[in-house]
């Protein structure tokens, strides 16, 4: 099984898209996830890092600039879907990714305490 760890700027990624309310609350992941197509459109307009920023997960057993490279994704590369940071953290428990799951958990906690104005200061 490939070994993953938590992409620390897809993390930071997640956050500032929280904070700038760039999210949709409610979707149908299986129907907003982007699709082959979708991320091959997306890496023609953008580079390997912008790519990247939009999954949780680095597989570690997967060389840079390949798309084994990134799991967990958690948007449409356009706004979070908080549906994906769901699927992303129930796929994680599932295959005991811990800190991936771990990561998707604080994610959802975090735009949840925004959504609500729970949010008193930027740190979490």
């Amino acid at each position: 099984m490939a070994k993953y760890s938590v992409n620390r700027k897809a993390v930071a990624h997640a956050r500032h898209l929280i904070d700038a309310h760039r999210y949709v609350v409610r979707s149908d992941w299986g129907d907003a996830q982007p699709h082959a197509d979708d991320q091959n459109a997306f890496l023609d307009a953008h580079d390997w890092d912008d790519y990247g920023a939009w999954h949780l997960g680095l597989n570690d057993n997967a060389r840079d600039e390949t798309k084994a490279r990134y799991a967990f994704v958690f948007g449409d590369f356009r706004r979070l879907h908080r549906s994906a940071l769901v699927a992303c953290q129930y796929r994680a428990a599932e295959w005991e990714h811990m800190e991936i799951e771990q990561a998707a958990h604080n994610l959802l906690h975090y735009m949840d305490e925004v959504r609500h104005g729970r949010r008193l200061r930027k740190s979490a």
